[in-house]
């Protein structure tokens, strides 16, 4: 039960980010850089106070795979910030969430998985209900402005994919580790990019900015991903797929009674469409998984019975 309340609150925390993100004046880069620095200083102080002895053989050894999903990780939240202030909070997290069926393409590419006819289905449905998201389908062209903020949503949601699928190759090191080695790359990576590619002539700093950047950097990164990776190693994967919906459902809620951003009856069908596709592609990915172990284990049992066999 601990467990089952620290992912829920994860989950509901990373839920109300975008209304966090949209009251924030400041560019994309330079809130991704505030929350990837107090994110780090966070998950550091967890890390001293757990007294966790420093991994340097291990980060020099994925020291490669860190730095680049670091990079990843970096532009991740940039796109996603700015998927937040080109349309709502509701159609920017809908396009992210069709992370899971980009996940499932890169596997096939990249880690040679097999793709089942029914995962093949849920990504053409899954894209329908995105193009219902976008207004395309609508009884009218007003939703057509979202353009920008949805091919956002799909470059973060691409990013994160690549996040996913590089931290399958991290060997030997815990979760939190990972993250913090992870953080502290996005920021030093986001130093030059905030510098270079932003212009912040006119922006003045108000202290409600600075409270919601600590806000955002303590609660919805450090205190987030601390609770998250503190749960998942209690839970079972069907549980973590089930809270994971709270993000997204949170958010559209969210947007829509604290900044009025409802949406229309064809994107309400569309939100059921991409959240039920991911929905069933993790279904159908853990009766894959679950298949496989009963397969492994029932060989490994025949194994152990021919010995017992007298020839």
């Amino acid at each position: 039960m601990k467990a089952k309340i620290k992912i829920l609150a994860a989950m509901l925390t990373w839920g109300s980010m975008g209304v966090i993100v949209r009251h924030i004046n400041l560019p994309a880069g330079r809130i991704a850089f505030v929350r990837a620095v107090i994110g780090l200083l966070f998950l550091l102080l967890i890390s001293f106070l757990l007294k966790k002895p420093f991994p340097k053989k291990e980060l020099v050894k994925n020291q490669w795979i860190l730095i680049t999903s670091g990079i990843v990780l970096g532009a991740n939240w940039i796109f996603l910030f700015e998927a937040y202030k080109h349309t709502t909070i509701a159609i920017a997290t809908l396009s992210y969430y069709i992370a899971p069926i980009i996940i499932t393409i890169m596997s096939a590419l990249i880690l040679k998985e097999k793709i089942s006819s029914i995962k093949v289905a849920l990504m053409i449905t899954a894209l329908i209900g995105l193009a219902l998201v976008s207004g395309v389908f609508g009884p009218s062209q007003k939703n057509m402005g979202n353009g920008m903020g949805i091919l956002f949503g799909i470059a973060a949601a691409i990013c994160y994919a690549s996040f996913t699928i590089l931290n399958k190759f991290i060997k030997d090191l815990s979760s939190m580790d990972s993250t913090i080695a992870q953080f502290g790359i996005s920021s030093f990576i986001l130093i030059p990019y905030t510098l270079l590619c932003e212009n912040t002539t006119g922006i003045h700093i108000h202290w409600n900015t600075v409270l919601l950047l600590i806000i955002l950097g303590v609660c919805h990164t450090g205190l987030a991903f601390w609770l998250f990776f503190s749960a998942v190693r209690d839970l079972k994967a069907q549980t973590i797929a089930a809270f994971s919906y709270l993000d997204p459902v949170t958010a559209v809620l969210l947007s829509a009674l604290l900044l009025n951003e409802k949406l229309g009856l064809y994107q309400i069908f569309g939100a059921c469409i991409i959240l039920g596709s991911a929905f069933l592609s993790g279904f159908a990915e853990e009766a894959r998984k679950s298949k496989r172990r009963a397969v492994t284990h029932f060989k490994v049992s025949d194994i152990k019975n021919m010995r017992n066999v007298k020839i």
